[in-house]
């Protein structure tokens, strides 16, 4: 009769172990966005404790734990952003019901919509982690005094630039921590390094410059000027429209080392701070609850539109639509009341409404 032998896996190992069988982890830290904000996110033992940390990011939660709640805040923003910039899309950023991949399992495929992901991803811990530091949130970092000087516009830098180098070496560490433990001899890991990149290079090419005036009534005969970082929803912007210009790439082996290039060699290179995608997207269409995707049936869309993304022959998939008539309730004949408020009137109106049929 054969015997049965069992091995004692000591917690480290069996932790590996199941990281590495794991679907995906790369943006399971999202799911942060749905701790209560009670919850503490720092510490040895509250970090030991959050689901979607691959290994290494719970030690770094163990050695900087006062940055994780800026890394909470930046998951809530990439929820909100990449819904609001996919709303007039198929695929409008639906979250799963429960579990610590929130956008599903089409995060799993190396398809464009994964790649905005990891951009917007990389992007928000940057700006969250940065903003912290402005407000003097963080005991390891402030702001940012180093640009000094007359700058050739002729105006004196001064002032609290945002400390942008520390978020993003935080980003660094923290974002792409997963695809530097997967080894970078495989595709899915090159193209979500690269996509994590792109994602803090949309805030470092459109960082903003702040400027006061100093002088005898506001002459403004001199200026001193800092640089803040863009709203984060010009980021989102910026990527949505790498996105729509996403190129498709390919593992090639060149010498000793792999690289992605573009599956069509007749597209050139792509640069830093374009996005890379390794697999065609679903059509998202059609119900698929094992993927997290809701399909479009019920989802309003644009009936006066054909081409643009919002209209019905596209988010619908095809003539599936239908139009009913509703009634809305909207301000109306406003009037500006000194000083200093507006008034409005509420009015009934009848509008079409159209929606994908089920």
């Amino acid at each position: 009769m054969p015997t049965v032998s069992t091995v004692n896996l000591t917690a480290p190992l069996l932790l590996l172990l199941l990281w590495a069988t794991h679907p995906t982890m790369a943006t399971n830290w999202l799911s942060l966005a749905r701790l209560p904000r009670s919850r503490p996110v720092s510490g040895a033992a509250p970090c030991a404790r959050l689901r979607g940390l691959t290994p290494g990011q719970v030690g770094v939660c163990r050695a900087r734990g006062e940055v994780m709640e800026s890394v909470r805040k930046a998951a809530e923003m990439v929820i909100e952003e990449c819904q609001h910039q996919f709303r007039n899309r198929r695929w409008n950023c639906s979250t799963t019901a429960r579990g610590i991949n929130v956008f599903g399992r089409v995060m799993n495929q190396g398809t464009r919509e994964a790649a905005f992901v990891h951009a917007l991803s990389s992007a928000a811990v940057a700006v969250a982690v940065t903003r912290a530091c402005t407000r003097g949130e963080l005991e390891r970092c402030g702001c940012d005094r180093k640009v000094r000087g007359v700058s050739p516009e002729g105006f004196q830098w001064s002032g609290c630039s945002d400390n942008l180098s520390y978020g993003v070496a935080f980003s660094q560490t923290f974002v792409d921590e997963p695809e530097r433990a997967k080894g970078l001899s495989a595709g899915r890991p090159l193209m979500n390094l690269h996509n994590n990149e792109a994602g803090r290079k949309a805030i470092l090419h459109n960082m903003q410059v702040e400027c006061k005036c100093h002088g005898v009534s506001g002459s403004c005969e001199l200026r001193t000027c800092w640089k803040v970082m863009p709203p984060f929803r010009r980021v989102g912007v910026v990527l949505k429209e790498r996105f729509d210009g996403a190129t498709e790439v390919r593992l090639t082996r060149i010498g000793s080392r792999t690289a992605l290039l573009p599956r069509d060699p007749q597209v050139k290179p792509p640069a830093a701070r374009d996005l890379l995608y390794l697999a065609p997207s679903p059509d998202f269409c059609h119900l698929d609850p094992d993927n997290g995707i809701p399909g479009t049936a019920g989802r309003r869309c644009n009936g006066t539109s054909r081409l643009a993304p919002d209209g019905c022959e596209l988010v619908c998939c095809g003539p599936g639509y239908r139009a009913g008539r509703a009634e809305v309730v909207q301000r109306c004949s406003c009037k500006f009341s000194w000083c200093c408020s507006v008034r409005c009137q509420q009015c009934k109106n009848t509008v079409t409404i159209h929606t994908c049929r089920v």
